[in-house]
């Protein structure tokens, strides 16, 4: 595991889009594509205004990337909390990539019909190898979720399913990938900002054994997990 601890959030933000940046070029240097599944959120939107700016688009070939969700929330495209409209307006319509090479989660048909047609996709992608994306970005709520995994949820306990959908009177109608399919990632990076997450954080990376948080359940079996927190958020872990 990777910690990087930064001053503020613009800090830690932009270091990320700099990590970003760099290890896609890295990646498409020996491959002829990269796969990325994008989080939703406040916390990611401002890195993907600083990845649409020209410096980052100059240094990234988005033609040869392709994208994905880790979680969807079950409303239409057109409402502003669809994670895929957000990464629309503010990254992906900026950029030159071909429509066909990003993979919205459906939500014009049932959560669980979109769950099993997203599961379909993933399996085309990467059913031939040991690993799948090449990055998956995560963030962390207040609460401790990840993804749309919710601390005490009873989809925690399935270790086999690919994407699974959620229903909760509280945090409504959801689609997510499960924790079986994104620990074959060949890198995971989670961005946490925010002292209102700081004992959460501290929680999940210091007291693993008497919490149940889902970031927990990302472990990567094949690839590495990175951490890019900053200040306020990493303020209770040991130093």
């Amino acid at each position: 595991m990777h910690l990087h601890i930064y001053k503020d959030e613009e800090v830690t933000t932009t270091a990320l889009a700099d990590w970003v940046s760099a290890f896609i070029q890295k990646t498409l240097k020996v491959k002829d594509s990269f796969t990325i599944a994008l989080s939703g959120g406040e916390t990611p939107k401002k890195l993907y205004k600083i990845l649409a700016s020209d410096f980052y688009t100059e240094k990234i070939d988005w033609s040869r990337v392709y994208v994905f969700w880790g979680d969807e929330r079950y409303v239409p495209f057109t409402d502003e909390r669809n994670n895929a409209k957000m990464a629309y307006d503010n990254l992906l319509s900026k950029v030159n990539i071909p429509p066909d090479q990003v993979h919205k989660i459906m939500t014009n048909i049932t959560a669980e019909e979109s769950a099993q047609q997203y599961e379909k996709i993933l399996h085309q992608y990467f059913d031939d190898g040991q690993t799948t994306f090449d990055l998956v970005l995560l963030g962390m709520g207040v609460d401790g979720h990840t993804l749309s995994l919710f601390p005490g949820s009873e989809i925690l306990q399935d270790d086999n399913s690919c994407v699974k959908a959620v229903h909760s009177k509280d945090k409504g109608d959801r689609i997510t990938l499960m924790p079986s399919i994104v620990n074959r990632a060949s890198a995971i990076a989670f961005l946490v900002t925010g002292g209102k997450k700081a004992k959460v954080l501290q929680q999940i990376m210091e007291e693993p054994e008497q919490h149940g948080y889902p970031p927990q359940l990302i472990q990567p079996t094949n690839g590495e997990l990175y951490w890019f927190v900053d200040e306020a958020a990493a303020k209770y872990l040991k130093k």
